[in-house]
């Protein structure tokens, strides 16, 4: 996304209807990325848009997180354990970190590079005032991890990016269950990767994942 685009979206934001500002129970709420096995995704950037009409650029970046391939695995697997059909039924909190000193979120911009493909896709996700709610609405859910009942929040907003430009977004916490709110079809940034800086060219992927395609294919429609 230019400079440009991000202040004219920035300016939109700042313009259009806003509602009152959220008191956040906690100090941050996170924002998480994942993909399925072996789709290989890169995150250039992504930028969050609060309800108090902030931006925050870069909030996100770097390689969202999957199971396979293991990242200390070294050579091709003889069989490849992992499955990259669909999502999880309890999805992960993903790679990622706290966006500090932001309200509640209303959009998040993605522009991020789908490397099976390769591709370089961008749009956002919306986020709607029920999700915003339930950020801020206290639960009390038994958690196995200490064996009681433990005060919690859905503090934190994973998106799943799979290829064919597919985001889709749950809101969770550590010990309550994840709710799906979103799928997004992105599209294609004509500009390429890296804003148009690298001439064409996308990360590499790994050989693992590599072989995993050229065997297996991408099972496009499951995401």
């Amino acid at each position: 996304m230019s400079k440009l685009a991000f202040c004219a979206l920035l300016a939109l934001l700042l313009t259009g209807c806003v509602s009152g500002k959220h008191s956040l129970p906690y100090d941050a709420w996170r924002l998480g990325f994942s993909a399925p096995d072996y789709m290989e995704a890169w995150i250039e950037t992504a930028d969050v848009y609060d309800m108090s009409g902030w931006g925050y650029p870069q909030a996100g970046s770097g390689l969202p997180s999957m199971v396979y391939p293991r990242p200390l695995s070294k050579g091709i697997p003889e069989v490849f354990k992992g499955d990259p059909k669909g999502w999880p039924e309890r999805p992960g909190w993903g790679a990622g970190k706290y966006v500090k000193r932001a309200d509640l979120p209303k959009q998040i911009y993605v522009r991020w590079q789908s490397l099976v493909e390769p591709q370089t896709y961008h749009g956002r996700v919306d986020v709607p005032e029920w999700v915003r709610q339930t950020m801020v609405k206290k639960e009390q859910p038994y958690c196995r991890f200490t064996g009681k009942k433990e005060v919690q929040y859905r503090k934190a907003i994973v998106i799943g990016l799979a290829p064919g430009g597919i985001a889709k977004a749950w809101v969770m916490g550590p010990c309550l269950p994840p709710i799906e709110f979103a799928r997004v079809q992105m599209k294609v940034d004509p500009v390429g990767p890296y804003d148009g800086k690298s001439e064409g060219r996308h990360r590499p992927l790994t050989p693992t994942s590599k072989a995993y395609v050229e065997k297996f294919g991408v099972p496009y429609g499951s995401w």
